[in-house]
């Protein structure tokens, strides 16, 4: 993937800013009992489409959660719409992904600690 220009990387900047304040006051409604962060937001060179990645703490129901919010992305928009609507000429349509890094960490932890727990084999000399 190309990297993105400064311009793309601002306006993603702003985007993600406005989108986790967004998620803090209104996401109970959405995602009861979910704490939502907006890890990461992706915008097309255009900056027409942006890429929502999103972490779910404090629950056991994220796919079902993040469909929730996928039917909810044109109300989000909207949202996003009246904060930016003075530094943005359109304001891009939403795509929100799960940002699964915690799980992989957490996995990768577990995978550590096996390995630490099994005996060494004693090196072989030649």
């Amino acid at each position: 993937m190309a990297t993105e220009s400064k311009r793309q990387q601002r306006f993603a900047g702003v985007i993600q800013q406005d989108l986790a304040e967004i998620f803090q006051r209104e996401a109970h409604q959405w995602a009861p009992n979910a704490f939502i962060t907006v890890t990461r937001v992706r915008v097309t060179p255009d900056l027409a489409i942006a890429r929502v990645y999103l972490s779910f703490i404090n629950t056991q129901t994220a796919k079902e959660d993040l469909e929730k919010i996928k039917a909810k992305s044109n109300e989000i928009r909207y949202k996003l719409g009246t904060r930016i609507k003075n530094n943005a000429r359109i304001v891009p349509h939403l795509e929100f992904f799960l940002d699964d890094t915690n799980e992989y960490v957490e996995h990768m932890d577990k995978i550590f600690d096996q390995i630490s727990k099994e005996p060494r084999q004693p090196d072989e000399e030649d």
